[in-house]
């Protein structure tokens, strides 16, 4: 439940905000009937997602046991390398985030646009929702309790609403830079245990064979059915016996990416300061 809440909340504040963003500038712009076709995008892109969660869920639940043990294990991979690209992406252009959206939103504003409104906001939280759809369905095979994962993201989620709107009214305030740091290095965490849990199908599935070889006896920790069990397998991916080749690929993408994580970032360069002809400093 954790896991899921901890996702759908980053996912759902990053949608909120993008969305928040782009409202925030049609009404400054004194242009509200853009709206409307912005909505149009947004609910689009919030169907398309939720349909590509059950395609994928029926999907699997219609396989073999062995089809399915590699399909879990590939879309635990997938969801990894899409952590990994958010994770990426958030700390290289979070900075410009509002600037380069009200930039875009402001040219379809002026070319009367309605089709870039919704288009922009289609792909923004399309993105956001098929990254939700995939990290969810992945971690779902980890966890003993569809039902609380479901809950911990929906929780999630609405949360996530909730403080988008409340920043977009401006009752909320909140170290976004922050929230997005801690949340980062919450969700590589989370990463590892998905990428030890897909080497563990694939391993299952027969695809992988090598380093299958016991690491470490965590049974005395992880007792099956147990609450405890439970939160270390969804939200660490630890097994009670896990193989050498679950254990190594869980510290060789933990520890490297929480150094990027927790690296302070570099402060914004000023700005070049350029001397005129006449001798007074031109910025």
């Amino acid at each position: 439940m954790l896991t899921t809440f901890v996702i759908g909340l980053r996912e759902g504040l990053e949608a909120a905000l993008i969305v928040g963003i782009i409202a925030a500038f049609v009404i400054q712009r004194g242009q509200r009937h853009a709206l409307i076709p912005m909505w149009i995008g947004v609910g689009a892109a919030v169907g398309l997602s939720a349909g590509a969660a059950v395609a994928l869920d029926l999907a699997g639940q219609a396989m073999s046991t062995t089809a399915r043990e590699t399909m879990e294990g590939l879309l635990a991979l997938l969801a990894v390398a899409g952590i990994t690209y958010m994770i990426v992406w958030m700390r290289r252009n979070g900075p410009s985030l509002r600037s380069d959206l009200e930039h875009r939103t402001g040219a379809a504003l002026a070319t009367g646009s309605a089709v870039a409104i919704v288009a922009m906001a289609f792909i923004s939280v399309l993105r956001e929702g098929l990254e939700t759809a995939v990290f969810l369905l992945a971690t779902f095979q980890t966890t003993r309790s569809t039902t609380a994962a479901v809950v911990g993201a929906i929780a999630g989620i609405a949360l996530a609403v909730g403080i988008g709107y409340g920043i977009f009214r401006g009752g909320v305030h909140l170290d976004l830079r922050r929230f997005f740091r801690v949340t980062s290095a919450v969700l590589v965490v989370v990463a590892a245990g998905l990428l030890s849990a897909g080497v563990h199908s694939l391993a299952e599935a027969g695809l992988i064979s090598v380093l299958q070889g016991s690491a470490v006896d965590l049974s005395w920790l992880i007792a099956p059915g147990t609450i405890r069990s439970s939160v270390l397998t969804a939200f660490l991916g630890l097994q009670p016996v896990p193989t050498t080749a679950e254990v190594l690929v869980w510290l060789a993408y933990a520890v490297p990416m929480l150094a990027y994580v927790l690296r302070p970032s570099r402060p914004p360069s000023p700005p070049a300061v350029v001397p005129s002809v006449n001798g007074d400093v031109a910025v």
